[in-house]
């Protein structure tokens, strides 16, 4: 007994310094480390990139205090490619004196984004009835052939036809990129996927078991989707349950395209997404598309760079690429908006023409207009009972998380062959609304909008009959609940409906402007189609996403800004092969002055309530790919002119610099932020007069180009000179605006109103926004 007691002393500090060791960790977290940019360009040596790196233990073991030994083992990034910094586990003492190195630019935890969860190009003129038009942008574009487009994402499905490489020609040489995954059912490239790689070290270090495997390979279906959006290739009769019928193809059929899977389960931890940032860049990427971000706004402008979005964009545009952000899914309310940075265009969600329509029809014989994509029918010829969900709450659950439709609130008892009425929202997911109902034992059900949610109805894979219903009708419906003791109902099966009037729209879910971070710059920028589209997906979960959804599509159709992102992704592909020689800038100039803002019926387009939108609903209107190929004019941009807004904002000189790897110093006095030549206008705090600058560039035929503008409410509004002449491409024209505002209509908020040029040809529109302080 006695000659034990020494192992079980020995056992007993094994397991205090376990427990130790542990709570030392605890009080660890994931920091970015951020320094600004390499000086060395995308062909430097692995001996310089071994440098940098041995320059970052050197810099974290001299503020630890430790051998660099210790240092390189809390890191666990070090980005050398173009983005200067590194990734590490340290407490929050320490990261705070990181942040006071004179080397440093910034310190930012490393936190979760979010992933912000076909007809769409028959409905924006690139095709019609599957024949592609004389003046589409496919044909000046040759479908985006060699164009490579990196997709940020949860990864991919490679065996979906959207990425067979039949009829593809050799990987461009300038391709740097890889196929990296080694285990099991690894994802192989070929001529079209050219390029699959993870980044999980921080999501290990933050939340492990959301990683299932080292591998690119797509778990959840939103990375294949909107990379195939953006470029898939042409595949003929996809569908998803025989609904959306037809040809499913990306914008850039024709382009490479590249995986880099920086989320897991939702979510994406920021040190992945800026090593995700950095190899895209480094391969060759000729845009990269961004389907997720910040849950809300940055806090302030200060925050800017606390995001790794804003970090890795800023570095990609320094480097030609551009990229394209989804706005967020937090509408319909203002001041939403997220992914706001000027050198990144930012996409707003609207509809198709397109609907998936079925009828719910009461037992009174009064008919509701519903919305779904179920799988399965209930018997036409038959009225079922039917249920307020709030009435049929389980033994000891509260009615009204019952209303919602939550895991086991529901009695089967009282839900057992009745169609249940489940009310939208209360954070349980839809479909998971339906899976409880079945769950229950019910045969059918309704979701109900709120008064918030008015008309925006969105169709999901349901996995029992079903269909969702306008606030009108939820009101219509309840009504007659109330009027009966034995109300009754069926859902017809739904149908495909294409032609819809009033389309596009702008959906309810889509973040709006202003942008609170930065109030000088118009966001979101675009809109584009982001409502029931339909795009590859994974085959390793159902169309719901849920575990217990047993069926499997190739094809899936999902809604969100998610969507509308990668739709302009492949519009930008279209145009860097259409204009190699335009910069990001120009691209998201053309697209924006080209834009639409009436509907499919000449009116002004509308917002899910049905009133007329504005500019914070979808920028500078609806994504017109054909026109965008020739503007005309542009509002060109070049890093330098990124690098002086920042000193505008207040960035101190010498960290301006680090960002521009030495290269820019801030002119002694920055212009102000409206400054920036940007393709809107907005004057975020007028008081009095403000005259804001302009210039534009000739990208098309020697022309003379007339300015006329409609004045936003409550202001005088004068352009000077109000004409301008070009006599050569690429020459350059300054203008001003002065805006005055009228001394009795103060105070009334953000007014609307436009800018346009016009040689009679083209016609280069911007929106302008001035809210007039009293």
């Amino acid at each position: 007994m006695a000659r034990r007691r020494p192992l079980l002393f020995v056992a007993t500090v094994m397991l205090l310094c376990a427990a130790e060791w542990h709570l030392v960790q605890a009080y660890k977290k994931s920091y970015i480390v951020y320094l600004g940019a390499h000086a060395y360009g995308r062909d430097a040596s692995p001996k310089e990139h071994a440098r940098a790196t041995e320059s970052h233990h050197e810099l974290l073991g001299s503020v630890l205090g430790s051998s660099k030994e210790v240092a390189q083992d809390s890191i666990f990034y070090s980005y050398t490619k173009n983005i200067n910094g590194f990734a590490a586990r340290v407490e929050e003492e320490v990261a705070s004196q990181i942040a006071k190195h004179p080397g440093v630019v910034t310190v930012l935890e490393s936190k979760m984004l979010k992933l912000h969860t076909t007809r769409s190009w028959d409905f924006m003129d690139l095709e019609r009835d599957g024949q592609i038009l004389p003046d589409s942008i496919w044909n000046h574009a040759k479908f985006g052939q060699d164009v490579i487009i990196a997709n940020l994402d949860s990864g991919v499905w490679p065996e979906s036809n959207s990425f067979t490489d039949e009829g593809m020609g050799e990987v461009p040489q300038r391709w740097k990129g890889s196929c990296q995954d080694s285990v099991k059912y690894a994802v192989p490239c070929n001529r079209k996927l050219i390029g699959a790689k993870f980044f999980n070290r921080d999501m290990l270090l933050s939340n492990p078991g959301v990683v299932d495997a080292n591998w690119t390979r797509d778990t959840e279906g939103h990375g294949t989707h909107t990379l195939s959006t953006a470029g898939g290739s042409f595949v003929p009769r996809a569908s998803l349950f025989g609904y959306a019928n037809g040809t499913a193809k990306g914008g850039a059929p024709r382009a490479r395209v590249a995986a880099y899977k920086v989320c897991w389960s939702g979510e994406c931890a920021a040190a992945d997404v800026l090593a995700g940032f950095e190899a895209a860049i480094h391969d060759g990427a000729d845009v990269i598309s961004v389907s997720f971000g910040q849950d809300a706004p940055l806090a302030d402008a200060e925050s800017l760079f606390h995001e790794p979005v804003t970090l890795g964009s800023l570095h990609a545009a320094a480097r030609g690429v551009a990229v394209v952000c989804s706005a967020g899914n937090s509408g319909p309310y203002d001041d939403t908006v997220v992914n706001a940075a000027p050198w990144v265009t930012t996409v707003a969600a609207s509809t198709v023409d397109r609907d998936f329509p079925n009828v719910l029809t009461l037992g009174n014989s009064v008919h509701l207009k519903g919305m779904s994509l179920e799988s399965d029918t209930l018997h036409s010829s038959q009225l079922y009972p039917m249920v307020d969900a709030r009435h049929a709450a389980a033994a000891g659950a509260d009615p009204y998380a019952a209303a919602d439709c939550g895991v086991g609130t529901l009695d089967p008892a009282r839900v057992k062959g009745k169609i249940v009425v489940c009310a939208r929202g209360g954070d349980v997911p839809r479909v998971t609304k339906g899976m409880t109902v079945l769950g229950a034992g019910g045969v059918g059900m309704i979701l109900a909008n709120g008064r918030m949610d008015g008309d925006d109805v969105v169709a999901d894979p349901h996995v029992l009959p079903a269909t969702m219903i306008t606030y009108t009708e939820a009101v219509a419906l309840h009504n007659y609940l109330t009027s009966t003791d034995n109300p009754v109902a069926n859902i017809s099966p739904s149908r495909t409906e294409v032609g819809v009037k009033n389309s596009p729209s702008i959906a309810g879910f889509s973040s709006r402007g202003p942008s609170g971070t930065l109030p000088s710059v118009l966001k979101p920028d675009i809109a584009a189609p982001g409502v029931d589209i339909l795009a590859a997906f994974t085959e390793y979960v159902g169309p719901t996403e849920l575990a217990s959804d047993k069926r499997r599509s190739e094809y899936a159709i999902l809604s969100g800004t998610s969507m509308a992102c990668p739709h302009v992704s492949g519009v930008i592909g279209l145009l860097k092969a259409a204009r190699p020689e335009w910069s990001p800038a120009a691209m998201r100039s053309a697209i924006m002055t080209t834009a639409r803002t009436q509907d499919n019926t000449g009116a002004p387009m509308r917002d899910h309530d049905g009133k007329e939108a504005n500019a914070f609903a979808y920028g500078a209107g609806n994504v017109h790919p054909n026109r965008a190929v020739d503007p005309g004019l542009v509002y060109d941009a070049a890093p330098e002119d990124y690098y002086t807004f920042l000193c505008s904002m207040g960035f101190r000189t010498a960290d301006v610099g680090r960002l521009a790897a030495g290269k820019f110093a801030c002119p002694a006095r920055a212009p102000a932020m409206e400054d920036l030549n940007y393709p809107s206008i907005v004057v975020p705090a007028l008081r009095g007069t403000q005259t804001v600058a302009r210039r534009l560039k000739n990208v098309g035929r020697p022309g003379k180009y007339l300015a006329s503008w409609r004045a936003p409410i409550g202001i005088d509004m004068e352009v000077k000179p109000a004409v301008l002449e070009f006599s050569k491409v690429g020459e350059e024209k300054a203008f001003n605006v002065t805006f005055t505002s009228q001394k009795d209509k103060l105070g009334m908020g953000y007014v609307f109103g436009r800018l346009v040029w016009t040689d009679g040809t083209h016609y280069v529109r911007s929106p302008v926004v001035v809210n007039a302080l009293a």
